[in-house]
C-alpha cells in the first residue's frame, strides 16, 4: 500500500474522532500514519502485479510438470492418457 493511501486513511480515521479533540487530529493523524504504515510493513505483502506474475510462473511450470509427467508415462510404456496405470 502507498504512502500517500496510508496517510489518506489516517486523516479519515482522525476526522472521525469528536469535535472536543479537533486539537489533537493532527497529532493523530500522524500516529495513525505511522502505526498503519508499520504495521502493514509487518505483513510483507506483495503488489497485484508480483502476485500475478508469480501466478503466470506457476501455471507455465504446471503445464511443463504435467508434460514432462507425460512424456516420462510414454518412454516407460503407459498410456499418458490414463494416469493411474502403472501405480
Amino acid at each position: 500500500m502507498d504512502k500517500s493511501k496510508i496517510e489518506a486513511l489516517a486523516r479519515q480515521l482522525a476526522d472521525s474522532v469528536p469535535e472536543g479533540v479537533s486539537a489533537a487530529r493532527a497529532d493523530l493523524a500522524r500516529n495513525f500514519s505511522g502505526l498503519l504504515g508499520s504495521a502493514l510493513d509487518r505483513l510483507d505483502l506483495v503488489t497485484r502485479e508480483e502476485f500475478d506474475v508469480q501466478r503466470k510462473v506457476l501455471e507455465r511450470t504446471r503445464q511443463r510438470l504435467e508434460s514432462l509427467e507425460a512424456e516420462l508415462k510414454k518412454l516407460e510404456g503407459g498410456d499418458p492418457a490414463d494416469p493411474g496405470q502403472g501405480d
